[in-house]
């Protein structure tokens, strides 16, 4: 199985609308693929695919309670703390956890020697398993509204990829920050989508060092080229970066993606390049694949 990862360096860039299409052409093609939104913050893939509910996955996370009857005060927890998730005031005996900044490593528990602190399960959110008009899977990481961190959820969604899928394509939540690197350190292969503006590159160049760093392979889609300059064109040139795809800035396009459609269904040229981007990254990576 390969993973496939499709991220940016901000949000709007077409991340999803290039996530989806590619998705769609791979099951039009026979190709057992699986669609895995990580973008637990603000899932919405489902949204271009009717899909039916199969199971639900509660996320779930371990945070302390402490017991204020045998608590010294010592503040050992709260020492070993790296998020700052204990409140104590020894002199007046209150000590609180703060559960929105706990991430349940156990630190607590170890320093504290007392036997004060025990723990209970917290819900961080849901994974959900569709079966769509393709029967085939879509896999939604959705965090709980006021969760500190999506990453606990993201991890379990990508856990919960059938064995037997021959492509996984990953939608990554934007930017550069935590989730990103959850989602793109699981890949074989990240295509970076971007757009031709002075903000587009600015993130690009982000993703593209935080990507060499971790040494994952990566290619670049540019979304509404004709919308601005060459600039990013002239980057990828100069760092010898592959430019997989341009979509072109269209009305037309914009009026399938806001009404729920795909582009791949409804322009079959914009099918065959999907597959030629997917033939180009099995190529770079030394495999093979003979389309159905």
């Amino acid at each position: 199985m390969i993973k496939i990862a499709f991220a940016s360096g901000k949000g709007g860039t077409g991340k999803t609308f290039a996530a989806t299409n590619f998705h769609y052409t791979l099951l039009k093609n026979n190709c057992r693929s699986v669609l895995v939104d990580c973008d637990a913050e603000a899932p919405d893939a489902l949204a271009f695919f009717e899909s039916t509910s199969l199971k639900i996955k509660e996320v779930m996370q371990m945070v302390p309670v402490i017991d204020t009857g045998s608590c010294t005060f010592c503040g050992k927890c709260h020492e070993y703390c790296n998020y700052n998730a204990i409140f104590i005031l020894p002199p007046v005996k209150v000590i609180h956890v703060i559960e929105d900044l706990c991430h349940g490593c156990g630190a607590c528990s170890e320093a504290c020697k007392f036997n004060a602190i025990s723990e209970k399960p917290v819900s961080l959110g849901q994974v959900t398993t569709y079966i769509n008009d393709y029967g085939h899977v879509l896999i939604e990481a959705r965090t709980n509204i006021g969760a500190l961190s999506p990453v606990p959820v993201i991890k379990a969604a990508i856990k919960e990829i059938d064995k037997n899928a021959e492509i996984a394509v990953l939608d990554s939540p934007p930017g550069t920050s935590c989730p990103f690197i959850q989602t793109v350190s699981a890949s074989d292969y990240v295509i970076l989508v971007t757009e031709p503006t002075p903000f587009g590159l600015s993130d690009l160049k982000q993703s593209v060092e935080t990507l060499r760093i971790i040494n994952t392979p990566f290619g670049v889609i540019i979304n509404r080229t004709g919308m601005g300059d060459n600039k990013v064109h002239e980057y990828l040139r100069d760092e010898g970066i592959p430019l997989l795809l341009e979509i072109p800035f269209k009305k037309n396009i914009a009026t399938l993606y806001s009404t729920g459609k795909l582009l791949a269904e409804a322009d079959n040229f914009f099918e065959k390049q999907i597959l030629a981007v997917f033939d180009t990254i099995i190529v770079r990576n030394g495999n093979s694949y003979h389309q159905r």
